[in-house]
């Protein structure tokens, strides 16, 4: 059509040319018997005004125009499918049904005398957390830049250097056997898989961020972490599953913050029942929310403590739902039912400044002694093998 138009056009342009070029040569031919003084030349002129008095016709385009139709809605749904509406929903985190049968069956008794079964020299100069990776393999983290393992015989087994050069803050076993921990200067969290270490989870190294402290893993594979921010003002924990957020637990019902702030140790665990158990040292208390994040109770040391000598610093928790605790400057561990409620102490096995804990399968405590840089294996409970 474009070009029908342009033809049309062109011829008539032609044409307008063509009359004026003519138009122009009459107009010389004038002015040139103006200046003549042949009498002949003068009575020959054909004078052709009338033929240009007549203007060439008028070109009228009749323009294409654009006619609408009815647009039929669903006929261009089925034509080219349709986008479904955006619904915003909380996810729950799941969980097992059941856990995992264990292969002995452990009594709700607690030994009068707890035994301590095992004992490991790791020479480190400070000695501050402990992860099984079974029964028999121990990782430790102390004062130091390598992360070691120990059989229960005390041999050792296997030395991971960081990543960064710093030091750990917290590590933990995942359920794959496989040796995670954090490192807040770094603003990481590392996974070592098959003697390398690659970062997991990244944080923003900048002022505003948060730094990594306590780790643990949940039974449903997720990996909880208490972080601090930048200037250490703000406390949270943080649920990742893999290396994406899924949840950040803060504040209670109220908009009060749940932990202490200040850069201090708040180590974690999850409790059998899914309740999540921080000991807040900052706070001189063991703080415990529910899976989704509510308050459950806060636990502030037993009547005979005096004023400000509870300071909680590693926490585990057995197959019974009991939560344990140390307690630094009392040199013990306290034992509390899953509702916050004191047990008693273990207080009687000679303990020098315990510091972390972790259960075995068998429900054999593990304790890091930080003064002595030694783990003590304790048999506490009335468990049977099958």
């Amino acid at each position: 059509m474009i070009w029908v138009h342009q033809c049309v056009l062109q011829k008539e342009e032609n044409e307008i040319n063509s009359r004026i070029s003519e138009i122009s040569k009459s107009i010389n031919h004038l002015r040139d018997l103006l200046d003549s003084h042949d009498l002949s030349l003068v009575s020959g002129c054909k004078f052709r005004i009338d033929d240009y008095r007549t203007l060439p016709y008028q070109l009228v385009l009749d323009l294409p125009k654009f006619c609408p139709q009815g647009i039929n809605k669903n006929h261009l749904l089925k034509q080219f499918g349709s986008i479904s509406p955006l619904f915003v929903t909380m996810e729950e985190p799941t969980y097992p049904a059941k856990l995992p049968e264990l292969e002995y069956t452990v009594s709700d008794k607690l030994l009068d005398e707890p035994e301590i079964t095992a004992c490991i020299d790791t020479h480190f100069k400070s000695l501050y957390n402990v992860a099984c990776r079974n029964d028999d393999e121990i990782w430790t983290r102390g004062l130091d830049k390598v992360i070691r393992m120990y059989n229960i015989k005390g041999e050792l087994l296997e030395s991971i250097q960081t990543r960064s050069w710093n030091e750990p803050y917290d590590i933990v076993v995942l359920q794959s056997g496989e040796l995670v921990y954090t490192d807040p200067k770094d603003c990481s969290v590392n996974i070592v898989r098959n003697a390398q270490v690659e970062p997991l989870i990244r944080l923003a190294g900048w002022v505003g961020t948060w730094k990594p402290l306590g780790v643990c893993s949940a039974v449903s594979g997720d990996l909880l972490v208490s972080m601090v921010s930048f200037d250490h003002k703000q406390t949270k924990v943080v649920r990742y599953r893999g290396s994406r957020e899924k949840q950040t637990i803060q504040l209670d019902i109220k908009g009060q913050p749940l932990y202490s702030s200040g850069l201090n140790t708040k180590y974690l665990t999850e409790n059998k029942n899914f309740d999540i158990c921080v000991a807040d040292f900052g706070a001189n208390a063991v703080v415990v929310v529910t899976t989704s994040g509510k308050f459950r109770f806060r636990y502030t040391g037993f009547s005979n403590d005096s004023n400000g000598s509870f300071t909680p610093i590693g926490i585990t928790t057995d197959s019974q739902c009991r939560i344990l605790t140390t307690n630094n400057i009392s040199q013990c561990i306290h034992i509390l039912d899953k509702g916050g409620k004191f047990i008693r102490l273990i207080d009687n096995c000679n303990l020098s400044k315990p510091w972390g804990l972790c259960i075995d399968t068998k429900d054999n405590l593990i304790v890091a002694e930080w003064s002595t840089g030694k783990v003590k294996k304790l048999t506490y409970t009335s468990g049977i093998p099958v």
